[in-house]
């Protein structure tokens, strides 16, 4: 069975899908929420030893919305997976069906799921793919079909520095100098993340909307107007990971006359 992990898509997409609605259980509103509690099919698939040449197999659907690089939309609309830790992605994807987090777009995905090495196994594959130099930035051009007399915005240099204050006061201790995470405690890796994704998760976080949130996590952004989100995203986006990067590409040489 090929396993589709549009999964941190935190996303949502003008898709419709004829599928069950997901459950819905407490989250961090909720008395009895622990965010990472042990148990079901989550530690299942964590006990499990990925295959990341099976996983390659079970990856093919996710290419479609996060492309076959794990890249996703430079725009946001699906996140880079490329590179991130398997807990992470097999965290994300347990709560999704377990109806700890809301991604109406994922969860007929999520849903034909059904055996949890399948899952170690694609995120296996995720995990050794090389992240993507080139993805969205502060200042990258909105797509496309965006006006022609857009301009870069003027700012940029003092958006990435007053967020590298900010980054280094408080998130720095858990998603690393370099955007690395921390793969034993399920932080995820934010080197190479697209600007306008983290700022949505962020701006969600803070205002109580995604409900797998991390409490700890919550407690430090929460106090951030949208304007320091957008100064913190600026910075996170240009982060790049020592190891896990992909090289640049070789420039082409020019064929002689």
């Amino acid at each position: 069975m090929k396993v589709s992990l549009l999964f941190l898509s935190l996303l949502t997409a003008g898709v419709a899908f004829a599928s069950p609605q997901a459950p819905k259980t407490e989250g961090i509103e909720g008395k009895d929420y622990k965010w990472n509690a042990q148990g079901g099919e989550k530690s299942e698939a964590l006990t499990k030893k990925g295959d990341p040449k099976a996983g390659e197999e079970g990856y093919e659907t996710c290419g479609a919305c996060h492309l076959p690089s794990g890249a996703g939309r430079p725009d946001g609309t699906f996140p880079q997976l490329a590179g991130q830790h398997t807990t992470v992605l097999i965290k994300q994807m347990a709560d999704i069906r377990a109806g700890l987090r809301d991604n109406p777009t994922m969860y007929p995905f999520a849903a034909t799921l059904t055996d949890a090495q399948e899952l170690a196994n694609v995120a296996s594959y995720i995990e050794k793919l090389c992240i993507p130099l080139d993805h969205g930035h502060y200042d990258s051009k909105p797509g496309d079909n965006v006006d022609p007399n857009w301009k870069p915005p003027t700012d940029t240099a003092k958006r990435v520095a007053e967020g590298k204050a900010l980054y280094e006061k408080e998130c720095l201790e858990c998603h690393g100098k370099n955007g690395e995470g921390n793969k034993e405690k399920f932080y995820p890796v934010i080197a190479g993340q697209h600007y306008k994704y983290l700022l949505r998760q962020m701006t969600e976080i803070r205002n109580g909307h995604r409900r797998n949130a991390n409490p700890d996590m919550v407690k430090i952004i929460k106090k951030y107007n949208d304007d320091q989100l957008i100064s913190i995203s600026a910075y996170q986006a240009s982060l790049v990971m020592p190891g896990n990067m992909c090289k640049p590409k070789a420039a082409k040489k020019a064929r002689g006359l």
